[in-house]
C-alpha cells in the first residue's frame, strides 16, 4: 500500500493525520485511514503495551465491523463466545436472527490491542511510542502537534488533522478547549486479575450485599477477574490502586478474600459519566474515551470507541483526499454524540440498579420481571450491542441510516455476503435488480464507489428494531456498514435521491 498520496512532505505537512493514543480506538482509526491510503502517525505516551487485561468483551456490532474488514477470525481465535449478556447483572438473551454474530465475544483488551497493532503494522501504520502530546496549534492549513519525548528537545509533527484517542483524561481534549460536562462519581470499584483458590464451586458470577456487590469471572484456569464495588464512597482518582485495597474491599463485602493472591493487575473505576460537548473543534477531533466516559456496565465503552473510529475514518479520509468537503466531518458529531448520550444514559441506569438497599432490590425484581417479554429483552439487547443504531440520513426506507444486514448474495464473481463487500473500506452501491438507471448513475462516482450487481438469497431481511422487511432493490452502503440510500423492491429506484446521497456522503460527481 502506498504512503503519502496526498502531497505529504511537500507543503510543510509531515503526515495527513496524527492520532494520539494507541489503544483500540486509535489503532482502529489508524487502520481505517490506511485502508483509504491516508498517511497517519499514532503517538503514544507509553513506551510499550502494558499487557493489562482491562475491558473483557466485544459486542455484536463491533464483531460485524471486524467482519466487514476481513479480520474477525483473528479475534474469534483469541476469545470465547458467550450466549448471554446482562443489564446491571440481569440476564438478557440474544436473538440469533438479528446478526451472524449475535453473541458477545469474551476477549481481553490486551489481546484486542495486540491484534489491532499487528493489523496496523501490516497496513503500514507508524506508531511512535514514548511520545506524549504537550501542545497543539491550529491554523487554516493544518495543526502543529508538540510532543514530549525522551529526546532533550521537544519534537513536533505537522498534520492536516489531529484525533485525540488518548483516554478519559485526554490531553488533546483539554488543549483543544473542549468542555467535558457530566455527572460526578457516587461509588468506587476496585478491579484486579488474581488467583482465587478458595472461591466456592457453586459461585454465581456476581453477588449483591449490604455495601455494594462483588463479582468473579474466570478468564483462564486458576485466575479470575475480581471486581469489588462499594457505594457512597468515592476514592481519590489520582491515588494508586493497590492489591491490599482490593483485598480489603472484598473482605468488607464478602466477609472473606477467598484466598486471593498473585495479582497481575489492579485498577479502580467509578460511575462518573461525562461527554465532550463537541467531538470536533476545527482540525481536532475526539474519539473513544477522550469523547465519553461512563460506568463500564454491559461492556459498551471499548465497543463504542471502535465504532467511533469506523464512523470517523472514512469521512476523514474523504476530506483529506479532497473528495468530500470539510463539512462532512460535522456529521461525525451529529451521528456519534447521540450514541454516546444514550450509552451514558443507560449506564447511569445500570449504576442505579446496582445500588444496595431494599428499594433497589424491589426495583430489580420488577425490572427483571419485564425481561421475560421479548420486546423488552430485544430493546435492551439492541441498545447494548448497538445493532439498533439509526443515523439521521435522508430517506424513509426502513434500512436508511441503519447498519446493513449481512445477507447472502450471488454475484457474477460467485457467492458472497454483504459484509464481505466492505473489506476494502470503500462505499458499495449494491444493485439487486440489475437496474440500468442505477448503473448509469454509478459511473459518475466510479473512482470512489464500487458498483456490485447481485441477487439476494433471501426474499426478506431481518433488521433489528424493525423486524423482517422485503429485500431492497438497491442500496448505497457507507464504508462503516450503514445504509446511505435504499430503493424498495416494489418501486422505482429513485435515481435523483441516489445522486443526492452520493453527493452528500462521497462528494461531487466526476467531471466529464
Amino acid at each position: 500500500m502506498q504512503r503519502g498520496g496526498n502531497d505529504v512532505g511537500n507543503t510543510g505537512i509531515d503526515t495527513d493525520v496524527v492520532i494520539a493514543g494507541a489503544g483500540p480506538t486509535g489503532l482502529m482509526l489508524a487502520c481505517e485511514l490506511r485502508l483509504a491510503n491516508v498517511d497517519v502517525v499514532v503517538v503514544e505516551r507509553l513506551a510499550e503495551r502494558t499487557g493489562e487485561s482491562r475491558a473483557g468483551g466485544i459486542h455484536s456490532r463491533t464483531l460485524e465491523v471486524l467482519d466487514q474488514r476481513g479480520i474477525l477470525d483473528r479475534f474469534l481465535a483469541a476469545g470465547e463466545l458467550q450466549p448471554v449478556g446482562h443489564f446491571s447483572g440481569l440476564y438478557l438473551e440474544f436473538d440469533e436472527s438479528e446478526s451472524r454474530h449475535a453473541y458477545p465475544l469474551m476477549i481481553l483488551q490486551s489481546d484486542i490491542e495486540r491484534l489491532l497493532e499487528e493489523w496496523a503494522a501490516e497496513l503500514g501504520v507508524r506508531v511512535r511510542r514514548s511520545s506524549e502530546v504537550s501542545g497543539i496549534h491550529q491554523d487554516e492549513a493544518g495543526v502543529t502537534v508538540e510532543l514530549r519525548t525522551q529526546e532533550a528537545a521537544p519534537a513536533t509533527l505537522r498534520a492536516r488533522y489531529l484525533v485525540g484517542c488518548d483516554g478519559g483524561r485526554s490531553t488533546v481534549r483539554k488543549l483543544a478547549g473542549i468542555d467535558f460536562p457530566g455527572t460526578e462519581a457516587t461509588m468506587t470499584a476496585l478491579i484486579g486479575d488474581v488467583e482465587l483458590p478458595d472461591l466456592p464451586e457453586d459461585y454465581v458470577w456476581v453477588r449483591r450485599c449490604t455495601g455494594g456487590d462483588y463479582s468473579a469471572i474466570a478468564f483462564e484456569p486458576g485466575w479470575y477477574r475480581v471486581i469489588a464495588s462499594e457505594y457512597d464512597h468515592v476514592a481519590d482518582r489520582d491515588a494508586p490502586a493497590t492489591f491490599e485495597q482490593l483485598r480489603e474491599s472484598l473482605v468488607r463485602l464478602a466477609g472473606t478474600d477467598f484466598g486471593m493472591h498473585s495479582p497481575r493487575w489492579v485498577s479502580r473505576f467509578n460511575d462518573a459519566a461525562r461527554q465532550a460537548a463537541q467531538y470536533r473543534a476545527g482540525r481536532v477531533l475526539l474519539a473513544g474515551d477522550a469523547a465519553h466516559i461512563h460506568f463500564p456496565a454491559g461492556g459498551q465503552g471499548l465497543n463504542m470507541g471502535v465504532q467511533d473510529a469506523v464512523n470517523l475514518g472514512w469521512k476523514l479520509a474523504s476530506v483529506v483526499r479532497g473528495q468530500a468537503p470539510e463539512s462532512l466531518l460535522d456529521s461525525y458529531h451529529a451521528e456519534r454524540h447521540p450514541v454516546g448520550e444514550r450509552v451514558l444514559h443507560n449506564t447511569r441506569a445500570q449504576s442505579a440498579l446496582a445500588r444496595p438497599g431494599a428499594q433497589t432490590d424491589a426495583l430489580r425484581e420488577v425490572f427483571g420481571s419485564l425481561l421475560v417479554f421479548d420486546d423488552v429483552n430485544r430493546h435492551l439487547c439492541g441498545m447494548l450491542t448497538a445493532l439498533d443504531i439509526r443515523y439521521p440520513v435522508d430517506g424513509d426506507h426502513p434500512l436508511a441510516g441503519r447498519r446493513v444486514p449481512d445477507a447472502d448474495l450471488k454475484t457474477p464473481d460467485g457467492a458472497t455476503r454483504v459484509h464481505e463487500l466492505l473489506h476494502a473500506a470503500r462505499p458499495v452501491l449494491l444493485d439487486l435488480r440489475g437496474s440500468a438507471e442505477v448503473a448509469a448513475v454509478a459511473k459518475a462516482w466510479a473512482d470512489r464507489v464500487d458498483l456490485v450487481e447481485g441477487r439476494s438469497e433471501d426474499d426478506r431481511w431481518a433488521v433489528p428494531a424493525v423486524g423482517e422487511i422485503p429485500a431492497p432493490a438497491a442500496l448505497l452502503i457507507r464504508p462503516d456498514g450503514h445504509v446511505a440510500w435504499a430503493a424498495a423492491a416494489d418501486g422505482a429506484p429513485g435515481t435523483s435521491a441516489l445522486r443526492t446521497a452520493l453527493t452528500t456522503w462521497f462528494g461531487p460527481a466526476l467531471q466529464k
